[in-house]
Order: C-alpha cells, then sequence, then structure tokens
C-alpha cells in the first residue's frame, strides 16, 4: 500500500504555527496520558513493525503493510509505489536514432511524473522502446557455449564482507523472519516435494546467491584476469540493504558497504583497463533501491548504482530503471530449478495436459491506501464472477506456500498481474512457468524490462489491458477475457511452455541442461555477446 504526496506545502505564519503546536501538544499529552504504558509500547512496537515510510525526490510515499513479513509477495518496501512512464524534459528535435537515444537516456534524471500529455507520453514510451532494442541487439546468436575461446569468465574472490558475511545474518535481516531457511541448497530452499522434481521454496530475492553459485561453476570461467572477457563481482547489495530495512541507521551507514566496493575494485588493474565497462553486477532487488535521491535518514535503499563510477558497467537486476541503458532487466526466480533436460520436458507435458477449470485467478492483496491502484478493482470484480475467477489472499497467509500458488495457476487459464508496490512482480514468472497466460495492465511489469528473455512481440504470450480503462470501470476483466477465442488461448499457451519457460527458470547448481538455455545460460551468453562488441 502506498500514498504519494507532495512535499512542498505553503509556509505557515509563526504565530499559527505556535498555536498549532501548543494545541496539538497538548491534545497528544492528554491522550498519551489516559493509555496505559504497556499498551502504548505495544501500538508502538505495531507501527514500527509494520509501516516504512520513503521519501524521494519530491514524493513522500508512505507504504503500510499488515502482512507476514515472510510473504513472498510483500518484501518490497521502499520501491517506488504509483509508478508511471516517467517524461522525459527532451526538445522534439533531438534525433532519435538509436545512438543518440542511448545518449539521451544516460543523461536524463530519474523524475517519476504523475502526468503529461499524450505527446510527451508517447515520445517517452518511443525513446524506451529504442533504448530496449540497444539491449536486444547484445543478444548472443549462439545456443550454447561450444567453446570458450575468447569467452573467458572472471568471477572475483571479493572480501566475505561483500557476501559471505551478509548471508551470516540471515538470522536477524528481518524481525521475527529467519531468512537463513531460504539459503539452504546453495539459496533454492526446502525442496517442494509435492510439486516434483526441481522445485524449491526460493526466495524472490535470493537472485544474487544463486547466481554466484552459478557462475562459480561456470565451463568458461577463467582464474587469470588477463584471460578474461567479462569481470563478474559477486556483491550481495540486495542483502546488503535487506539488512538496514529494520534498523535505525544513517544513510552513511547504508551507503558503506557499497563505496567500500568501489574503492577495491578501483585498485584492480582489471578494473582501470575499460573504466569498469566489461564488470558486471548482479542485484537482486529493483532498481530503484540501488537509486537512493534524498539524504533523510528516513529514506529506504542505497545511493550504489547513482555512483559515477558504476554508470559504465552493467547491472543486471529484477527490475530495471528505464532510463538508464546499462540496467538491464532478468527472471525474478521461480521455485522451479531442473537439473536435466528430462526435468524440464516432465514439467511442460504435466502443465500442457493440465485440466484447467477456472477462467482467471488473481494470487495478491488489496491496497485500500493506494487509491490509483487498481487491485481492489481486479479483486471485486473477481470475487462477483462466480466460478469464473479465483482469488488467493496473499494479505490472509494464502500465499506462503508456493504449492497453494502455483496449483492455483496450473488450474487457471488467466492470471492477472497488476503492479504492485513496483510494476514488476514475482508472480509473473510463477504464472508463465504454470501455463497460466499472465494479464498486464503496465508495460513497465515486463514488456519494458526483459529484453533477452521475453520476446518484442508481447501478444505471444500475454493479454494486455490498459489500468486506467479498469480505474475508470470502462472494463470487465472476466468478461474480456471470456471473449478470447480457444485457439489463441491454446496457441498463446504453447508459446509459453515450448518456447518460453525453459529461458525463464534457473537450473540448480550443478544442472546438465543440453537442449535448453534456461536464464542464466541466456544471461551470461548475452553479456559475453556485449563485452565482445565494447571498442
Amino acid at each position: 500500500m502506498a500514498i504519494s504526496m507532495s512535499k512542498k506545502k505553503s509556509k505557515p505564519s509563526k504565530k499559527l504555527e505556535t498555536k498549532h503546536h501548543q494545541f496539538s501538544d497538548t491534545l497528544l499529552f492528554k491522550i498519551l496520558n489516559r493509555i496505559p504504558l504497556a499498551i502504548f509500547l505495544l501500538i508502538l512496537i505495531f507501527l514500527w513493525s509494520s509501516s516504512t515510510t520513503i521519501i524521494s525526490g519530491k514524493f513522500v510515499h508512505v507504504c503500510v503493510s499488515s502482512r507476514k513479513l515472510n510473504n513472498l509477495y510483500c518484501l518490497s518496501a521502499g520501491t517506488q509505489p504509483n509508478f508511471e512512464i516517467p517524461i522525459p524534459a527532451l526538445n522534439n528535435n533531438i534525433s532519435t536514432g538509436i545512438k543518440e537515444v542511448v545518449d539521451i537516456v544516460q543523461e536524463v534524471p530519474d523524475p517519476i511524473v504523475n502526468n503529461g500529455s499524450d505527446g510527451e507520453v508517447a515520445f517517452a514510451v518511443k525513446v524506451v522502446e529504442q533504448q530496449l532494442q540497444v539491449q536486444r541487439s547484445w543478444i548472443s546468436n549462439k545456443d550454447h557455449v561450444t567453446s570458450c575461446d575468447g569467452k573467458g569468465i572472471y568471477v572475483y574472490d571479493l572480501p566475505s564482507k561483500f557476501n559471505k558475511d551478509l548471508v551470516g545474518q540471515c538470522g536477524d535481516m528481518i524481525p521475527w523472519t529467519n531468512f537463513c531457511k531460504y539459503f539452504n541448497n546453495e539459496a533454492m530452499g526446502e525442496p517442494l516435494v509435492k510439486l516434483g522434481k526441481g522445485w524449491y521454496h526460493t526466495h524472490q530475492y535470493a537472485l544474487e546467491l544463486i547466481f554466484h553459485t552459478r557462475a562459480l561453476k561456470h565451463p568458461c570461467r577463467v582464474y587469470n584476469e588477463n584471460e578474461a572477457k567479462l569481470f563478474y563481482v559477486p556483491f550481495y547489495g540486495g542483502l546488503d540493504i535487506l539488512r538496514w530495512h529494520f534498523k535505525n541507521v544513517s544513510n552513511d551507514v547504508k551507503d558503506t558497504l557499497g563505496l567500500e566496493l568501489v574503492k577495491w575494485l578501483e585498485n584492480k588493474e582489471s578494473w582501470q583497463k575499460n573504466s569498469g565497462k566489461d564488470h558486471v553486477f548482479v542485484l537482486g532487488k529493483i532498481s530503484w533501491d540501488f537509486r537512493r535521491k534524498n539524504d533523510d535518514v528516513s529514506s529506504w535503499g542505497t545511493r550504489f548504482l547513482e555512483l559515477d563510477q558504476l554508470q559504465k558497467s552493467i547491472k543486471l537486476l529484477i527490475e530495471r530503471q528505464p532510463w538508464h541503458v546499462n540496467d538491464i532487466g532478468i527472471p525474478h526466480p521461480t521455485y522451479f530449478h531442473p537439473h536435466l533436460d528430462d526435468d524440464i520436458i516432465t514439467w511442460q507435458l504435466k502443465i500442457i495436459r493440465s485440466n484447467r477449470t477456472s477462467l482467471v485467478s488473481f494470487a495478491g492483496a488489496a491496497r485500500p491506501d493506494a487509491p490509483q491502484n487498481i487491485r481492489s478493482i481486479l479483486i471485486n470484480q473477481c470475487n462477483n464472477s462466480g466460478t469464473n475467477c479465483r482469488f488467493l489472499n496473499c494479505s490472509s497467509g494464502g500465499c506462503d506456500q508456493p504449492e497453494s500458488v502455483i496449483e492455483l495457476f496450473m488450474d487457471s487459464e488467466f492470471c492477472l498481474q497488476p503492479p504492485g508496490d513496483s510494476p514488476t512482480r514475482k508472480s509473473v514468472f510463477d504464472s508463465l512457468v504454470s501455463g497460466c497466460i499472465p494479464v498486464l495492465f503496465d508495460p513497465f511489469t515486463a514488456y519494458y524490462q526483459y529484453p533477452w528473455h521475453l520476446p518484442e512481440d508481447h501478444s505471444k504470450y500475454s493479454v494486455f489491458i490498459e489500468q486506467e480503462e479498469v480505474r475508470k470501470m470502462k472494463v470487465n476483466i472476466i468478461e474480456k477475457l471470456k471473449k478470447v477465442p480457444l485457439r489463441e488461448r491454446e496457441d498463446m499457451r504453447r508459446y509459453i511452455v515450448y518456447e518460453l519457460l525453459p529461458g525463464l527458470v534457473y537450473g540448480d547448481s550443478n544442472s546438465q541442461l543440453e537442449k535448453f538455455q534456461d536464464a542464466f545460460s541466456i544471461t551470461i551468453n548475452n553479456l559475453v555477446a556485449r563485452v565482445n562488441k565494447i571498442e
């Protein structure tokens, strides 16, 4: 839930301000005086544990959550609520050729603008789409690594404070939740026996650990920096952010580890050679969490990705910042981690044959304090549709068990995927891996995020409905989806299952996939292709 409001207010007179403070202080004292100390302390603890205030730029975002802290769909506090297309202040006469677009995007600030003319929005979208074309131009044409010549991958052996020590803090990273169970089995979590071979209770923020483990075992890994083309920096920046969320520390403390890492890298000849252009960081949270603009102590996140030294490096995130060409979105980790090709084939056959008794489903929670969010409308339409739609309420713990979510999606033709605390959702990938066609309402949820793993033609795998139409009650989602022809649904599902699914999951650390490229292999191959094009 999120409320956005402008910080800029008219300045009251000192006399009026004094009277206001006297009145409020007296009233507050009377109220507090009537509340027993024990009850008052309980109220304070509840408020502290269930709410966060995020101040960024010219907006104040108050995010309140009463859901369980270990709910996999709610640990995204500090993101940018009500995100809409940013409108850059650009001259319409600027050339929009590919090279010019890259230059423009790198210089544009990150304002979140909630209004703008249709022409400005169209221009902003055009810039974002052309930037994605640049990222797609880096895609490798080779399906598998047949030779490691000229493809050496160097994995830095960082001091343990940048990764291993952060994992060691899993027990008290977030109050009342022990993250350690999610880091078992090389960060895949505990096995989900009910779902079958290769299924684990994987946390949505486990990407940093999963990627690191796979990189250490890559066949093209080299141990001599002079043989390397690509340099991977295994910094667990997402865990670094999480550990400070419920602790009252200064922004200097939040930024310390990132600054120390940059200083460590700057002393390396391998970094100096190309100013970090051939270096990649994998961060398991969204880009906004690393781009804190405000220095208020209550501000969420760090300034890591705003550091000048990192602007030329490649950053892989579960949600990219649309104005930075070197921010690249890669899939959220799902619960499925195949070991062999047969694991994927077995799952493909199972979900393509699944008897989908529900037309529509939605696994999520409402945002009652965010009036612009369409979730409440979708939930009402779902609940009023009879047997056509099933709603799994995540606010009451309904999504705590992965089996419940996956089984719901396997039983559904369409899965509603509205934005939450930020545009992207792990649930999009859960639905795709379950063969459920995602229904999207914001292009930033997937279309402008994952150029290496999702096709440019989004109609092949999803249905798009403008969220403004939902907000203004111009469309009934259930009735609209009923009209999608059965043949069209089948074609989309077959494309999802046979074309997309293998490339959306991360194989286990010892995976022996031969016929398929998983999300990790696609990413690594494209990274190598990218650095080979660096001038």
